[in-house]
């Protein structure tokens, strides 16, 4: 296997790196299932790992190549993602400190939206083209080491989201009252907030 794919290996390291540290899905899968459960995030992550190994795969086969070509288009991605995540920490920093409701539960953040969240995220995009440039050889097995490379980021992405489920879940015997759970939700707002924004200011 790596006689024939070389750079299997350093993606593997990539992916882990890529998938681990601290983003606007890693902040909501946190939120998410500090306030609602560790299940309620599974289909966050689900969603988002799923939809952003789909994004490899895409460009893999060249779809994203027209992206790089019309930068009007990367930042039109780019603000309307932001706007919305934007509106999930206004939603998140607005939320009731008290127990959470049937209704409440229902308007949560679910395996489409995560996966939306990939779609619109210029940043997912770049992600994908940087993978199938550096990491897929060129020839007759470029397809297959796409679908290789687009398969293992899905199976390394999902144990590193997961991590921050337990992380969520696990903080919530801490968040037993009213005033530590209003504070946490409004860390988390402010957390999702500045990571939305760092990406248009940066």
């Amino acid at each position: 296997m790596l006689s024939s794919f070389p750079t299997l290996l350093p993606f593997l390291l990539f992916a882990f790196v890529a998938a681990i540290t601290p983003g606007p899905t890693n902040i909501l899968v946190l939120s998410n299932s500090a306030r609602y459960g560790l299940l309620a995030a599974v289909p966050i992550i689900v969603g988002a790992c799923s939809s952003a190994a789909a994004l490899v795969l895409l460009v893999g086969t060249g779809a994203g190549s027209s992206l790089t070509a019309w930068p009007a288009a990367q930042a039109v991605m780019q603000w309307i993602g932001v706007a919305w995540l934007s509106y999930l920490a206004w939603q998140i920093f607005r939320a009731p400190p008290t127990a959470i409701t049937a209704e409440q539960a229902q308007a949560r953040l679910g395996w489409l939206g995560a996966a939306s969240l990939q779609w619109i995220n210029p940043k997912t995009w770049m992600m994908a083209l940087a993978v199938v440039s550096v990491f897929a050889a060129s020839g007759e097995h470029r397809l297959t080491q796409v679908m290789m490379l687009s398969l293992v980021f899905f199976l390394v992405s999902l144990p590193c989201m997961s991590v921050w489920a337990l992380l969520g879940a696990g903080s919530g015997r801490w968040l037993r009252s009213p005033r530590a759970m209003q504070r946490f939700n409004r860390c988390m707002a402010l957390l999702l907030l500045g990571s939305a924004w760092m990406s248009v200011l940066v």
